[in-house]
């Protein structure tokens, strides 16, 4: 099994407060995050991209909150379960299938309910417009560690811009029923293990700017 999905996208990081969940990253990493962009949903983000082996790949994190330019209260947004929560973490991840349509369908199928594929979009600070689809809605599953699916279409991925980088380590999953938690990743064609824990869990593994191995959770 890999460190970490083939066919991932970005790691979510989410917080309250957007400026706190960028200075905690900074903080453990000592890489700033570049402003991205404002969501309709009431949030906006800052991105790292990630390298493999320092070179830039389809991959990146984000760290997103309440936008605080439309001064958005924490409690109004429901997106990665941020109106609940009371400090920054690492929240779920998204992957790049080759067919979200497809892949979608298998796991409504499978009983995997990721939700609707619906289109989103964001502007850049320079006032492009990315536009992607996306699979979300109110009925998604609660479970973290199953992730969200996300086509790019003809936009290019935000993690191959001009952004800040970190080294990219590992995606680690604990679950207390490991082996549903696999079964749906064969479903979503992500190949990653999953480790027994007492309660869901995400981490992510980077290598901070100074060469040191750093735990977001």
């Amino acid at each position: 099994m890999s460190q970490f999905p083939s066919t991932l996208d970005h790691v979510v990081l989410a917080g309250p407060d957007l400026a706190e969940a960028v200075d905690h990253v900074e903080r453990l990493t000592g890489v700033r995050g570049a402003p991205g962009g404002q969501h309709p949903t009431g949030t906006a983000n800052h991105l790292v991209a990630f390298t493999v082996d320092g070179q830039r790949v389809p991959h990146y994190l984000e760290i997103i909150g309440p936008d605080p330019a439309r001064g958005v209260a924490a409690s109004e947004v429901a997106t990665f379960g941020i109106a609940g929560l009371t400090g920054p973490g690492v929240r779920t991840f998204a992957i790049h299938p080759d067919d979200i349509d497809a892949t979608a369908a298998a796991a409504a199928a499978a009983g995997i309910v990721l939700g609707e594929v619906q289109p989103l979009s964001r502007r850049t600070p320079a006032g492009d417009l990315l536009e992607w689809r996306i699979t979300s809605g109110p009925n998604r599953t609660p479970e973290r560690v199953i992730p969200f699916l996300i086509d790019w279409g003809t936009t290019p991925h935000p993690g191959l811009a001009d952004l800040p980088t970190l080294e990219l380590v590992e995606l680690r999953v604990t679950h207390p029923d490991p082996a549903a938690i696999e079964a749906a990743y064969g479903v979503l064609g992500v190949d990653l293990a999953v480790a027994a824990g007492d309660e869901p869990t995400l981490t992510l593994v980077v290598e901070s700017a100074d060469g040191r191995r750093v735990e977001l959770g």
